[in-house]
């Protein structure tokens, strides 16, 4: 996408992709290995298969199929190409998790239409609705730009207010930077730096109160977490499908094992502290 503010398409080029029978034929290699989840990243992945004919629920069908892969978890997506289909399809998924990452940059939507994004927020707000009504646990992150050019102060509220009253479990805010090359880098309305960070910590601080309370929704209930890693001084540390930062006692022989837990308590950091309700767990 030739975004105003972004200089990715000049150096990438148009959306080109591997093929759903060559990315599946990648994972059973995967699955041979003791990996237990995998992300699906690129720079558009929701675009896939635009130039073949094929498309990204298409991939995640198959991929589902795969043997020996615990989880597969979907990196950014944007809103205009995360269907219905497919948030319904990952809601009865065998292995793809609840956590959607999804940009939306404004919660403004003359901003939206500067910055030439493909959505506005009633878009974006029914993309929401519908995750939260298919997988009411599920973790949704979203990318937000403060201090793009022409965000005044009205223009700013409008995306804190918006942001605010949206179901999401946190943000990842990023302060505008200029980039030689694009449309927004040749416009007379820039935004003075100390108002851009000034916007960037109120937003970090919607992002912390955001996650805890989306944490605090989750005690009481049981997850499967992979425990990624571990040592004396912090415990054993991993995520539950829908993105919870798990802490607990250190067991070394924990690491890259699955484990049902019960949610306990949230700690002072912003973790969970959980309790173990079963041995290591099988992947199908």
């Amino acid at each position: 996408y030739f975004c105003a503010f972004c200089p990715i398409p000049l150096a990438r080029g148009r959306s080109r992709s591997n093929s759903i029978a060559a990315t599946v034929a990648q994972a059973r290699e995967i699955a041979a290995t003791d990996v237990k989840e995998v992300v699906l990243t690129g720079v558009n992945i929701g675009d896939f298969g635009r130039d073949s004919g094929e498309d990204f629920l298409g991939l995640i069908k198959a991929l589902d199929q795969v043997e020996g892969i615990a989880r597969f978890r979907i990196s950014s997506i944007e809103p205009n190409l995360l269907s219905n289909e497919i948030i319904d399809f990952v809601a009865r998924s065998k292995r793809f998790v609840p956590h959607f990452h999804i940009p939306l940059q404004s919660g403004d939507d003359e901003i939206l239409k500067g910055m030439r994004r493909k959505y506005l927020t009633s878009l974006y707000t029914d993309r929401i609705s519908h995750i939260r009504k298919a997988m009411p646990d599920a973790a949704i992150g979203v990318d937000v730009i403060c201090g793009y050019p022409g965000e005044d102060e009205a223009s700013f509220l409008r995306t804190y207010n918006y942001l605010n009253q949206l179901d999401i479990s946190y943000l990842h805010v990023f302060t505008y930077s200029e980039r030689p090359n694009t449309v927004a880098y040749r416009r007379d309305d820039h935004i003075p730096m100390e108002v851009r960070r000034a916007r960037s910590k109120q937003l970090q601080i919607l992002s912390e109160k955001k996650k805890r309370h989306f944490y605090h929704s989750q005690v009481g209930k049981k997850f499967t977490v992979l425990f990624e890693s571990g040592d004396e001084a912090g415990g054993m540390k991993g995520f539950t499908d829908n993105y919870l930062k798990i802490q607990t006692d250190y067991h070394p022989e924990w690491l890259n094992s699955l484990k049902q837990v019960e949610a306990l308590t949230v700690t002072p950091d912003g973790e969970m502290k959980v309790s173990i309700l079963s041995e290591e767990l099988e992947i199908a």
